[in-house]
């Protein structure tokens, strides 16, 4: 699943040339490799050619939508190939449930912040392994500690490498403090460190990405 210099590469399709270029900036400042599709056929004919270790997809394309295009990827490519389905219009909460239910790693609605969209990618190559040993994912392998989080624990210790304090993770992800505070403390159990700083420190030194700095008001876990 890597492009052909080698590096692991991500599949962005999208009718809008704008937000394939925008996606693109994103993950290629992050260290990925991009690859560009403008509509389904040309999605699964680049998939089939040099297999991507993620496709970004938008649900909405010309031609074959992009649920069509998941099930010919899972098909024709690799059954767990990670996709994060993007959409602006199909954003009800039944079009997230059928995107999930039909096999889709995570979908995200429009509007949405770059950091939001890089933290989610980032987590969908954890949880599936599709990162390791590119540089650019988390380290995910049988010996990392991270391997032993779950997908909610490393996407809230993505949120403290990016300086976000208890109260505003559980805003984002709509969580009440304490159940944050609990998966706070079990990120910190299974890292074996003994503060969020620690955990942040530990994090970077990790692969998962965040501003340096952004957690020195860090303390310890609430409960």
């Amino acid at each position: 699943m890597s492009a052909g210099n080698g590096r692991f590469h991500i599949l962005v399709v999208a009718d809008a040339a704008s937000f394939r270029a925008a996606v693109r900036e994103l993950l290629e400042r992050a260290g990925f490799d991009v690859r560009e599709a403008s509509d389904g056929e040309r999605a699964l004919a680049a998939a089939q050619a040099t297999p991507p270790g993620l496709v970004v997809l938008d649900v909405c394309l010309p031609g074959i939508s992009g649920y069509e295009v998941l099930r010919a990827l899972q098909d024709t490519v690799d059954r767990d190939l990670p996709v994060v389905f993007i959409s602006g219009e199909r954003t009800h909460r039944d079009d997230r449930v059928c995107g999930l239910l039909l096999g889709s790693d995570d979908y995200v609605v429009k509007p949405f912040e770059p950091d939001e969209l890089l933290a989610r990618i980032r987590r969908s190559l954890a949880r599936t392994g599709n990162g390791n040993g590119t540089g650019n994912g988390r380290v995910t392998s049988a010996a990392s500690p991270l391997a032993a989080l779950t997908a909610r624990e490393l996407e809230i210790l993505e949120l403290l490498t990016h300086g976000l304090r208890q109260a505003e993770i559980a805003s984002r992800l709509t969580l009440s403090t304490r159940t944050v505070g609990t998966h706070i403390q079990n990120v910190l159990s299974k890292l074996d460190v003994h503060s969020r700083a620690q955990a942040v420190a530990f994090a970077l030194r990790n692969g998962i990405a965040g501003r340096e700095g952004d957690s020195a008001d860090a303390g310890p876990a609430a409960t």
